[in-house]
């Protein structure tokens, strides 16, 4: 997971994640809009490595003469987890954790939504859990049953809509 923005100029953040789509080095989504992913220029038409990725011609990730931050993420074996997850119902979104998530970044792929986030500090907990959403100026919500605690990593509770959803959680 990539997140950039221009450190100069009121552009958006992009975001590139694995699970947006099939073709995910063509797609782009923005940290502050509830946007679906749509094809794009900002990561050059190719995948990530390990060691590597590219920025292309969209003024989201590589606005000329701005300097440009960039945020990566990846999954490493008890510590974070980078990825998607179909959700109906009660899902358990393993994670290899031990002892659960302390930060979950939620947004869904598959129509527009809001970039959730939950962290252990304001309360993961089962029952109603703090949440901020990262594409608002509003307040945390505080009166909403999204997300539970699971030893291995979090579960989406049956409140939170179905659909297709990118993540990344910490331990």
């Amino acid at each position: 997971m990539i997140i950039t923005k221009s450190r100069d100029s009121s552009t958006n953040w992009g975001v590139y994640h694995v699970g947006t789509h099939s073709d995910a080095q063509d797609y782009i989504t923005f940290l502050n809009t509830t946007d679906v992913a749509g094809y794009g220029y900002g990561w050059a038409n190719f995948t990530p490595t390990d060691t590597i990725f590219k920025v292309g011609n969209s003024n989201d990730t590589n606005k000329s003469g701005d300097n440009i931050i960039a945020y990566l993420f990846a999954t490493l074996a008890g510590i974070s987890k980078v990825g998607s997850v179909v959700h109906s119902g009660t899902t358990n979104v393993d994670c290899g954790f031990s002892n659960g998530a302390r930060f979950v970044l939620v947004k869904r792929t598959d129509s527009s939504g809001d970039w959730y986030v939950w962290d252990s500090v304001r309360g993961i907990v089962s029952g109603n859990d703090p949440y901020l959403l990262l594409n608002t100026t509003s307040a945390q919500v505080t009166n909403t049953d999204y997300i539970d605690p699971l030893a291995s990593g979090f579960t989406l509770t049956s409140s939170f809509t179905a659909g297709t959803y990118i993540f990344l959680a910490i331990a």
